[in-house]
């Protein structure tokens, strides 16, 4: 499952898991729509991953603090930093072992 994340909620939800995902992505953004359900396939076969999404419009201080300027772009973390990112629409196979990789 996916979970929302705000600037309040993004310490706990995010820096303090083992393993997480941020998706960054906008309302407008159609890469990002057709992400989503790719998001949620990998959220459920990736149980050792929590991920998690937030809106760059809503948010742009932590899209700023963490130099995203393209969405979507997927922030991966371990242990509370940042172990890699993935920017753009891939193919869900792609993702997953990129994923994995920075894991």
């Amino acid at each position: 499952m996916v979970q929302e994340v705000t600037a309040a909620t993004f310490q706990k939800e995010v820096l303090q898991q083992p393993a997480a995902l941020v998706d960054m992505w906008a309302e407008w953004c159609m890469p990002c729509k057709r992400l989503a359900p790719i998001f949620e396939e990998l959220s459920k076969e990736m149980k050792e991953v929590k991920f998690t999404k937030l809106n760059v419009e809503e948010f742009p201080e932590l899209a700023q603090e963490y130099g995203v300027m393209n969405i979507p772009t997927m922030l991966v973390f371990k242990k509370g930093e940042e172990a890699g990112r993935i920017t753009g629409l891939l193919p869900k196979d792609e993702i997953k072992k990129r994923i994995q990789s920075f894991l």
